[in-house]
């Protein structure tokens, strides 16, 4: 047994705390590994697959019980969400020493610390400080629905329809032709400066149902970092902003998946509403006729707004017309013989 072993802290991964022990005793942590009794690997593989005899080898150097060490790794995780949990820390607590990698930190649908609640950043990126406290605790609502739905999509505890597979290939599918950036959405240049980047002003940006569920995403990202990438990998390869809104996203779809997805639909052009209206097959039949009626009803209040529009702009030119000939009838009429 190992002279001197680090208690592990609070939600710390396996992968993390064998570094620490390997580095409290000055070994590469393959050979500290290799140390223990377990041949040489890599020590991530560890967090998906730690039998019973490379747990007992461990508990038996470290002092810790079996389940004490299964508790440090990911196997609570389904194989198909494997892909999204990072090798190392994908996001930090401010208040966390260093040095800590705690499990809830590889996940990209985790945004507070469970250690101290506060929210976590990205080392040396703003992130989330482009919204507003004002805007993050509304959003906090649909952040925590949506993550806590993805939490337990990963670890099969989720029954909730459309799934969360399902609700992010609508998501992150494109709902309109792609377009350079719009002039709202391009910085303030010079005339020489907008010469020196027209490769950047005139690039295609994928336009995603995401900037509609969520406009407040849409007002704060980067032009250029908006798209994220389709289906699962949107989670696992996005940034912190990008996870934070696929998590609202999913959230605001969960509580009303007929509002958003027809305001989404309605927003759409033809080739975008027949990209949505193929990833909608896979919801629920009754579901897709819900949608189908709110866009219907949508789409005929706003023929009927513009219709009415019309017709009052056309009366009030009728009735300037009429006014401004009686007035010159009026006006000439002395003159006429």
């Amino acid at each position: 047994m190992l002279p001197v072993v680090l208690k592990p802290e609070p939600d710390e991964r396996l992968s993390g705390w064998l570094g620490r022990l390997a580095q409290l005793y000055g070994m590469p942590i393959d050979a500290f590994l290799e140390c223990c009794g377990l041949p040489r690997g890599e020590v991530n593989d560890l967090e998906w697959r730690l039998g019973g005899g490379e747990g007992a080898l461990l508990a038996a150097r470290t002092g810790l019980a079996v389940d004490e060490l299964r508790a440090m790794t990911f196997a609570d995780i389904l194989p198909n969400a494997r892909l999204m949990v990072a090798r190392g820390s994908r996001y930090a607590c401010p208040l966390c020493p260093g040095g800590i990698q705690r499990k809830t930190t590889a996940l990209p649908w985790s945004f507070w610390c469970p250690v101290h609640g506060v929210r976590l950043t990205t080392r040396g990126v703003r992130a989330l400080e482009r919204l507003s406290e004002t805007q993050l605790m509304m959003l906090d609502l649909n952040a925590r629905a949506g993550a806590l739905r993805l939490a337990n999509w990963a670890r099969g505890r989720d029954e909730g329809l459309p799934s969360v597979p399902q609700l992010l290939d609508v998501l992150t599918a494109r709902h309109r032709r792609s377009s350079p950036p719009s002039l709202a959405e391009q910085p303030r240049l010079s005339l020489e400066a907008r010469r020196a980047n027209h490769d950047f002003l005139t690039r295609p940006i994928a336009r995603q149902t995401l900037l509609v569920v969520v406009p407040e995403y849409d007002r704060v990202a980067p032009v250029l970092a908006k798209p994220v990438r389709a289906g699962l990998f949107s989670l696992a390869q996005g940034s912190l902003l990008q996870n934070y809104a696929l998590a609202v996203g999913i959230g605001r779809l969960s509580v009303d998946p007929v509002g958003y997805s027809a305001a989404v639909l309605l927003a759409s052009d033809r080739e975008g509403e027949e990209r949505l209206r193929g990833a909608l097959r896979a919801w629920p039949l009754t579901l897709r006729r819900r949608i189908y009626v709110r866009l219907r009803r949508l789409r005929s209040a706003r023929s009927g707004t513009s219709s009415g529009a019309e017709r009052t702009g056309s009366g009030r030119k009728r009735g300037q017309s009429q006014k401004l000939r009686f007035i010159q009838s009026h006006n000439y009429a002395p003159g006429i013989s």
